[in-house]
């Protein structure tokens, strides 16, 4: 259903350095970095992408009050490897990797990117 979530930068290079450093992680790589957007996915571009770009209206990029992106992980050493990468790159903690109270086996992990984003890798068994 989803094609991409685009996640607003104030300094695209560093916005970069972060984004490189976190979703490899999730087995995500950078697609393409072009006239201030850079993009985010699998290498064979099947699923959805994220994309980082400055807001197109010229305002400072701020964080959405209530918004969050959730990168599926596919096991919790990923959700654990992502949480790491994100606090090593810049990366605000919202909580550590663990299981929790959402329905079975829900494992998760909560950062935020240098602007204020906030993200989260999860692994559920059999999704």
């Amino acid at each position: 259903m989803i094609s991409y979530v685009t996640i607003g930068a104030n300094d695209i290079d560093e916005s970069v350095k972060f984004y490189d450093a976190v979703l490899p992680t999730l087995g995500c790589q950078r697609t393409f970095f072009d006239n201030g957007w850079a993009g985010y996915g699998s290498a064979d571009g099947s699923g959805p992408s994220v994309m980082v770009c400055q807001p197109e209206n010229g305002e400072p990029a701020c964080m959405g009050n209530g918004c969050m992106v959730g990168l599926k992980a596919s096991s919790e050493a990923q959700v654990q490897a992502f949480h790491a990468a994100a606090l090593a790159a810049g990366g605000k903690d919202e909580g550590a990797p663990g299981l929790r109270p959402y329905g079975d086996g829900y494992y998760l992990a909560y950062v935020r990117d240098p602007v204020g984003n906030k993200l989260s890798a999860f692994y559920k068994p059999g999704t």
